[in-house]
């Protein structure tokens, strides 16, 4: 894995989210790896049983290297709130209880259903809470194999407060009440440009450029 490669490595991210893939893509613009789905490659999705970003991000790297043979990279993400200890964390997507679709409802409009429990869910939690600091948190992994003793580990921190209502019309999940004092607006209300600059994911992916670059010599 040296600067002279004739070609890319091929890194498998181990997700099945278009939107991820692509986000990652620019982020890892200028680093020579050539980063493919899993479910491109026929790998299954990873369990995820673990209380911490780090555990479950190692846990889905390593098994979309053993699954595919290559080297792998998997993150793992969320909202922790300082005053309930960090919750909802790793549970973040089903904070409100894993919700199942019914006949007829399509997956985009089961994810604005899940989105709006989770939303009052927080809500409910924080009414008599009167510090409502937070962070958008994601961690990074990355395996040149399943059993790589020195996995790649970037963490990105978004420093945030938490809203006593929604505010913008953009993004998704927990957007709308996560005011990030920096900018001075939602994150809901921030261009998919500004967001993506700024995010816990462009932060964490900054890292693990950098990382690549001196580990893997990339």
């Amino acid at each position: 894995m040296s600067a002279s490669q004739a070609h890319p490595l091929r890194l498998v991210l181990a997700s099945n989210n278009a939107k991820k893939l692509a986000e990652l893509r620019d982020l890892f613009a200028g680093v020579a790896v050539d980063l493919v789905s899993q479910g491109s490659l026929g790998v299954d999705e990873a369990e995820e049983p673990y209380f911490t970003f780090l555990e479950n991000a190692l846990a889905k790297a390593r098994h979309a290297a053993a699954a595919s043979g290559v080297a792998a990279i998997a993150d793992d993400s969320g909202l922790c709130v300082d005053a309930l200890g960090g919750e909802p964390g790793v549970a973040s997507a089903h904070y409100a209880g894993l919700m199942s679709a019914p006949p007829g409802m399509d997956r985009e409009a089961l994810r604005h259903l899940q989105d709006a429990a989770n939303n009052q869910r927080l809500l409910q939690e924080l009414k008599q809470v009167p510090t409502r600091t937070a962070a958008f948190v994601c961690t990074l992994v990355a395996v040149r194999h399943a059993q790589d003793p020195e996995p790649l580990v970037a963490v990105g921190r978004w420093p945030a407060q938490i809203l006593t209502a929604p505010a913008g019309e953009h993004g998704f999940g927990y957007d709308p009440l996560v005011w990030i004092p920096a900018l001075g607006q939602s994150v809901a209300e921030l261009g998919s440009a500004v967001k993506n600059q700024h995010s816990h994911r462009a932060r964490a992916a900054a890292q693990m450029k950098q990382a690549l670059r001196d580990a893997w010599h990339l």
